[in-house]
């Protein structure tokens, strides 16, 4: 076991903390019992609790006969079941992972003891690989691609943006508005943080294969590009002005093109010889001006939003260890 923290306070604080480690389920008979009982070990004072979403085979029955909370939400969909837990479920730390044994989890202590010491609110596990077989090759490309496109639009902060393995305070749980009902959920919360400026970290753990039996409910194109999408939607919505913007360049990029040609047959012949190409060349500017001032407007509502959010935030109990202040000479 890794020790919380290293001054008597931050122990004594972390010893009297809720952890609750999230686990939400569909179908993971293979994995579930093993998930339950290395956490057990790993966190003996936490609570964990198993969120089943419709499974149709024994997964509820060997949660409950590993010692976890087993609890139940109908709406299909990972997205849903997140949202029900972060909601239903009260304690002073969250360690969510995914059900499929493929996260380590003596890596956990450690993944609580930087979010405490170093006062963060979320701490990524970022996979490291045992076997070439953990990671299918079109989920490992896409993982890939998504992350660095998300470090493009919202900060290289990062290396696994995707990760399902995550330690997370209270105050991050309680005013996470998740919005995706899928696998999108994970894009959500690294964008939750990156967008607000909240305190975060990314430490490696290790990240096994699925066991025999366990199937991946993660389909590499479908779930990609709902994710894909999930992030070009965000970056709309927190940053329009560049969303905006950008299509305005393009679009007044693609005006003048048009235009030229025709400013110079009318500067050197006083000719207006296409008369469709004026027309469409204006309608391209004037849609890049509308799209500019769409961006500007809605780039105020998203500071609005965003200051919305940040307050939702600080009106959250901040539940840290009490550090005496020294003075020297």
């Amino acid at each position: 076991m890794i020790a919380f923290g290293q001054d008597g306070g931050t122990l004594e604080w972390a010893a009297h903390r809720r952890v609750a480690v999230l686990v939400p389920c569909l179908n993971e008979e293979a994995s579930v019992g093993q998930v339950v009982a290395d956490f057990r070990r790993a966190l003996p004072n936490a609570v964990i609790y198993v969120y089943d979403n419709n499974s149709t085979d024994r997964t509820i029955a060997l949660a409950c006969e590993a010692g976890a909370t087993v609890r139940n939400e109908r709406r299909q969909g990972k997205g849903h079941v997140v949202r029900r837990m972060f909601a239903d479920i009260d304690a002073d730390i969250y360690v969510l992972v995914d059900g499929d044994a493929t996260y380590d989890a003596t890596s956990a202590p450690e993944m609580i003891a930087v979010l405490i010491d170093q006062h963060l609110d979320m701490v990524v596990g970022r996979r490291i690989e045992q076997q070439e077989a953990a990671y299918r090759p079109g989920h490992r490309i896409g993982n890939r691609v998504l992350t660095g496109f998300l470090s493009t639009a919202f900060g290289p902060q990062f290396k696994d943006a995707l990760s399902g393995y995550r330690v997370l305070s209270r105050r991050f749980v309680k005013s996470f508005p998740i919005l995706s009902g899928g696998f999108e959920t994970e894009t959500e919360l690294t964008v939750h943080a990156l967008e607000l400026a909240l305190p975060a970290a990314e430490i490696a753990t290790r990240y096994y294969p699925r066991p025999a039996g366990s199937i991946s409910k993660l389909s590499t194109w479908r779930d990609g590009f709902r994710i894909l999408k999930t992030i070009v939607q965000l970056y709309r919505f927190e940053k329009p002005l560049r969303f905006f913007g950008l299509i305005a360049i393009c679009l007044a990029l693609g005006a003048l093109v048009l235009a030229a040609p025709i400013a110079v047959t009318y500067i050197e012949d006083g000719l207006v010889p296409q008369l469709p190409t004026v027309v469409l060349s204006t309608g391209l500017m004037i849609l890049a001006m509308l799209s500019a001032s769409s961006g500007l407007v809605l780039d105020t509502v998203a500071r609005s939003r965003r200051e919305m959010k940040l307050l939702s935030y600080l009106l959250q109990r901040a539940d840290r260890p009490r550090i005496e202040s020294k003075c020297f000479d």
